[in-house]
């Protein structure tokens, strides 16, 4: 059954065959066929894109799956979208579940805000809104200069955690350090549980120096300054030792956090959290990129499961490890769809989401 008024066409981006599943599954929500489009590499490695049927006067949404050539993964997205442009399509929504390079989000010191370079070119090429799911920083809506809307996984994690771990009413979420803080709250305030945070472990690099703009020099020059005035040095940072606040002995311990790509500080939470006195330990977060030897750390490590959506394909990381587990999120991604199309609200989608979640 269609439940889309007609003008409607769905384009999947990606041209590798196990990222199409998401875009099936999201057309058969809707009740509609995926439109025709061929999406290849050519010999010399440049990507090309041939719309197989007419897009003019229509409202076109394209969905784009992050496969592990994420550089090819942005060139298909960009020319599908300025395909659909210069044909003369009504609306071009992108559908990016994960977006890319979200991680690279703030100046480190002589980097660059990679991601506000992706949301130039996207909106450059011509698209007209985007839907994606838990952004990395919330802020990254700020780099478009078209309607964001930024989807939440975690009504599909938590219904997740109350169906499938059946003692759950004995765990305790945790924050496998300060930074995810926010986000264990949430879950632990929707779930009636108690909290847990880990301080103290190696951090990532996003942690250190985020602002990038200070780059305090080993030796103190007033060359370039007036001899009355001198710039403090700042002092630098030292981890304590790791510690865990909150009280996880004999319980089970659930780490939230909206990506997974490489596990080295999720085993190592897993291991702290085993010396503390947790029984059982589950990873719950929306992207799974789970790059290089992430299965087969997972699976070696303390981690009883580890809990993503399917916003990015990873069957192959399920083979080599079955304690991945994958939770659908197509529903609330064909219905954005739906309501964008039909000129719906959108409000219904974001429901009880508060500022900080």
């Amino acid at each position: 059954m269609n439940h889309t008024k007609g003008g409607l066409v769905i384009f999947t981006a990606n041209s590798h065959p196990s990222s199409r599943e998401l875009g099936k599954r999201i057309a058969e929500r809707l009740g509609v066929e995926l439109g025709k489009v061929q999406v290849y590499q050519e010999p010399n490695r440049e990507t090309r894109v041939q719309i197989q049927e007419s897009v003019r006067g229509k409202d076109v949404f394209v969905i784009q799956t992050v496969s592990k050539d994420v550089n090819t993964t942005i060139m298909e997205m960009l020319i599908m979208v300025y395909a659909c442009r210069t044909s003369c399509a009504r609306s071009i929504t992108g559908v990016l579940p994960y977006f890319p390079y979200s991680k690279q989000c703030k100046m480190r010191k002589r980097g660059s805000i990679v991601s506000k370079l992706i949301a130039s070119m996207m909106c450059k090429a011509g698209l007209t809104h985007l839907i994606t799911m838990d952004l990395h920083q919330k802020e990254i809506q700020g780099f478009f200069n078209i309607p964001v809307d930024n989807l939440r996984a975690s009504p599909f994690l938590l219904q997740y955690i109350q169906e499938e771990i059946p003692d759950y009413r004995n765990a305790v979420i945790v924050a496998k350090s300060p930074a995810s803080a926010k986000r264990a709250q949430s879950f632990a305030e929707r779930l009636r549980l108690g909290i847990a945070v880990i301080h103290g472990e190696a951090q990532d690099a996003e942690s250190d120096m985020v602002d990038g703009r200070h780059s305090p020099p080993t030796v103190k020059t007033t060359g370039a300054i007036h001899p009355s005035m001198e710039i403090p040095l700042l002092i630098p940072k030292e981890k304590p030792p790791i510690t865990v606040v909150g009280d996880v002995g004999g319980r089970i311990a659930i780490i939230v956090d909206d990506i997974i790509d490489d596990v080295d500080s999720f085993v190592a939470a897993a291991e702290t959290l085993k010396e503390r006195g947790a029984y059982k330990i589950f990873v719950m977060a929306t992207h799974g990129l789970l790059s290089s030897e992430a299965p087969r750390f997972i699976e070696e490590s303390a981690i009883d499961e580890v809990v993503v959506t399917n916003t990015i394909p990873h069957e192959l990381q399920k083979l080599q490890c079955p304690k991945i587990k994958t939770v659908d999120i197509s529903m609330i991604l064909s219905e954005a769809i739906r309501r964008i199309h039909n000129g719906e609200s959108m409000s219904y989608l974001f429901r009880n989401i508060g500022v900080d979640d």
